[in-house]
């Protein structure tokens, strides 16, 4: 009696682990890490889809002036529809996750990348704090000068008493936020460049914008990034 009893204790407790019960939610979560093979999934559904209409992308319509990492949002409805596609990725914002998919380069050679939305909340929060500062004075918290046209940030004025940040979706550095001259926010993604240059084999020479070696390179798009060039080995803002 008793060896069955242990029996039905330890039916009940594999029940409880396999439907996730005795986890924690951040183990649990489907949507926190892209993976190689949901990518894949998508790229697939996304070539076929080409192939049945003659070469359209499936894609969001966004304004003209969407900054080119932000601009070619995948529509995952379209490959639904289509029947190409039979299950969002768990990754997906669409399903909850923590990435936008998007497509580099759709007209040409369309790949299937990711927007980490964990950025856009972040510059999403300063934006709130920069725009009620700008309300209630003349000049933004223009910081030290990097460029003609790029500043720091005074955060201090806005509030902060540490400098907000970014974590990389590349190195998982933090990176931190800049601005230009019009109040438009931007990821300082230079350190992430700079690896880049030294890691992949490129021919980009001072003009280029060289942003695309982190897109071409890696899964993830340098979304709410300024454009970038190399000069004498250095990454510089164009």
């Amino acid at each position: 009696m008793k060896y069955t009893y242990i029996r039905v204790i330890g039916a009940i407790l594999m029940v409880f682990l396999l439907s996730g019960c005795l986890y924690p939610n951040s183990e649990l979560s489907k949507n926190q890490v892209p993976n190689e093979l949901q990518l894949e999934m998508v790229q697939s559904a996304v070539d076929t889809y080409r192939e049945e209409t003659q070469g359209l992308v499936p894609i969001k319509t966004k304004d003209q002036d969407t900054p080119i990492f932000r601009k070619y949002l995948l529509d995952f409805s379209a490959l639904q529809e289509k029947g190409v596609l039979t299950e969002i990725p768990g990754t997906a914002y669409e399903n909850g996750g923590l990435y936008q998919y998007a497509l580099l380069t759709p007209e040409k050679n369309p790949r299937v990348k990711l927007i980490d939305l964990r950025i856009a909340d972040v510059i999403r929060e300063v934006g709130v704090k920069l725009n009620i500062y700008r309300n209630e004075n003349m000049y933004p918290p223009f910081g030290r000068p990097i460029t003609n046209n790029l500043y720091k940030i005074d955060y201090e004025k806005l509030g902060y008493e540490h400098e907000p940040y970014v974590t990389s979706p590349y190195s998982q550095k933090k990176l931190p936020i800049i601005m230009d001259t019009e109040g438009q926010l931007y990821v300082d993604y230079r350190a992430d460049l700079y690896e880049a240059l030294n890691k992949y084999e490129h021919s980009y020479k001072f003009g280029d914008d060289i942003r695309y070696l982190l897109a071409e390179n890696t899964p993830f798009l340098p979304a709410y990034s300024y454009p970038s060039t190399v000069k004498s080995g250095e990454v510089v803002y164009k």
